[in-house]
């Protein structure tokens, strides 16, 4: 279903410049091109035209950020609430000072990697290979090739239900593997704060060295993982001293597929959506892939990918 876009409600306060938008599909928006609709839809502005939509949202309004929904499964039957679309509309990216570069939540972490090569600065190349934006690196503490994002943050900024900006420090955090969660819940939302922006604390390099620490890991990326197909990346976490992939291929589960959906025959941990895949073909093998492996191993995958929404 096309999109149809109105203006904001009357009863609003302060005048809206983003977009609103009803009944949008939302497969466009995920990295694996399956899914339902959202029932509304905002496309901000920037980060003070975002606060200021919140603020007017109903306390109770299920409220979804989505950047370039590379770790996430909406169902089929959609969200019946308000999804943000943040990227492109949060996507600045600055030089704070010789070291310390800002991004907005809807930067592509690829992008947050190659404008930091072109200062000479290092540290965030494994972003590189990170097919997500730097809210959702922030949010699930992204990382491969042995950095994680929350290594390198000096402060993030934040929205909370009220609408209200803050910048907060590591410290205000709980973080551990794909993990973050705040520490102060009595905070306006009950804690409930969503990444609108950060600053990373980054250390100066060549050019070129940063560069071809950059190409080295993309070339990994696309020899080891399914490119070819929408996908979102490892689809479940590793469990502590082992590796999700390995359980996967010896469970006997590389090619396993329902309806649409497969598990990639290049990268255990990977779902692929051969072409037609329903967001119930990809849930159904999420939860297959977990059976077979607790049965076999006795080890319960946790997802790292997010799946809300409801069932058609």
């Amino acid at each position: 279903m096309n999109a149809q876009t109105h203006s904001q409600p009357e009863e609003t306060g302060v005048r809206l410049r983003g977009k609103w938008h009803q009944r949008m599909a939302l497969d466009r928006h995920v990295s694996w091109r399956a899914g339902g609709e959202a029932e509304r839809v905002y496309v901000p502005t920037g980060i003070t035209d975002l606060a200021e939509m919140i603020a007017q949202l109903p306390p109770i309004e299920p409220l979804l950020f989505v950047g370039l929904g590379s770790n996430l499964l909406v169902r089929d039957g959609g969200f019946a609430g308000t999804v943000v679309l943040v990227h492109p509309a949060l996507g600045k990216t600055s030089l704070v000072d010789k070291t310390c570069v800002y991004a907005e939540a809807g930067v592509a972490s690829p992008k947050l990697a190659s404008f930091s090569a072109g200062q000479g600065l290092a540290g965030v190349e494994f972003l590189a290979g990170v097919p997500g934006t730097v809210g959702g690196a922030l949010t699930m503490n992204a990382g491969c090739y042995g950095g994680e994002t929350w290594q390198l943050v000096k402060a993030v900024q934040t929205v909370d239900r009220s609408g209200t900006l803050r910048w907060r420090s590591p410290e205000d955090y709980e973080i551990g593997y794909r993990h973050v969660a705040l520490l102060d819940k009595s905070t306006q939302g009950g804690g409930q704060e969503w990444f609108v922006a950060a600053r990373f604390n980054l250390w100066q390099d060549e050019r070129a060295a940063v560069r071809q620490r950059i190409k080295v890991w993309l070339e990994q990326r696309a020899t080891s993982q399914p490119l070819e197909l929408p996908n979102a990346g490892s689809v479940f976490r590793n469990p502590p001293d082992d590796y999700a992939a390995r359980l996967i291929e010896a469970s006997g589960l590389m090619g396993k597929q329902l309806g649409g959906a497969r598990v990639s025959n290049r990268h255990a941990n990977f779902i692929v959506n051969t072409g037609q895949a329903s967001a119930n073909d990809i849930e159904s093998l999420i939860y297959e892939v977990q059976a077979v492996v607790k049965q076999r191993f006795g080890v319960l995958l946790e997802t790292e990918v997010r799946i809300v929404g409801e069932a058609a």
